[in-house]
């Protein structure tokens, strides 16, 4: 019988303090699943990394000496748009948070808390979810419900009538987090067909990623973080 195992998610971690680097490779090494290629101490090593390794999680920290994290996340993203980029950050205020939001993140956790949030986050997001630490939820759901209220946002009262009904029913879960294994599960499909409706979902409501998703469902009001 031949045995057919997932690639495992290649990850590449960034930040300033070597022991954090030590500690974070080992865990999520531990974790299955994930295995870390590279590291950085900062934003120079970060992109040099990046462009060589082309890992599918980028995992880094905001608060290093010389370094524009909203610039990198788009470079990021810019240069690579299937790569995920995971902020692990001790700052909780909103203009960090929503400067990074929109730069693209798909994951924002904070160090204070319990690193299996960062573990759950890389999983989250290794799946095609998005992950935010509830400090994080606040900042992003007034940013968005403020964009909402003056008028900004794309316009959400056609996306029913654009989307079949098994995609109106895949939407909302998609933009809540969660994974393609677990709405194929609550939805008794393949997870194969549950990337094939993300893929149609995104492109009917010409939509780049889930991270635009969640924002659309918000104003919708389908989700809230």
């Amino acid at each position: 019988m031949v045995m057919i195992y997932e690639r495992k998610k290649r990850v590449f971690l960034v930040d300033d303090h070597q022991v954090v680097l030590e500690a974070l490779k080992s865990l999520i090494t531990e974790r299955g699943g994930f295995e870390v290629v590279g590291c950085a101490l900062d934003g120079l090593q970060m992109m040099t990394g990046v462009e060589s390794l082309v890992p599918d999680i980028v995992v880094m920290d905001i608060s290093m000496p010389q370094f524009d994290a909203v610039k990198a996340v788009r470079d990021i993203r810019n240069r690579f748009s299937g790569m995920q980029v995971v902020v692990f950050s001790m700052f909780s205020d909103s203009e960090h948070i929503v400067s990074l939001y929109k730069a693209g993140i798909c994951g924002y956790v904070l160090k204070e808390q319990p690193i299996s949030e960062l573990m759950n986050a890389l999983e989250t997001v290794s799946e095609g979810g998005v992950f935010y630490s509830k400090a994080v939820q606040k900042a992003v759901r007034e940013h968005i419900e403020d964009i909402a209220a003056r008028g900004t946002g794309a316009q959400v009262s056609e996306i029913d009538t654009k989307l079949s009904k098994r995609e109106n029913e895949v939407l909302p879960l998609l933009a809540d987090g969660m994974s393609a294994k677990k709405i194929a599960e609550r939805l008794y499909i393949s997870p194969k067909t549950v990337e094939s409706h993300k893929y149609n979902i995104l492109k009917k409501l010409d939509l780049e990623s889930v991270a635009d998703l969640t924002k659309l469902a918000i104003k919708k009001g389908l989700i809230s973080l």
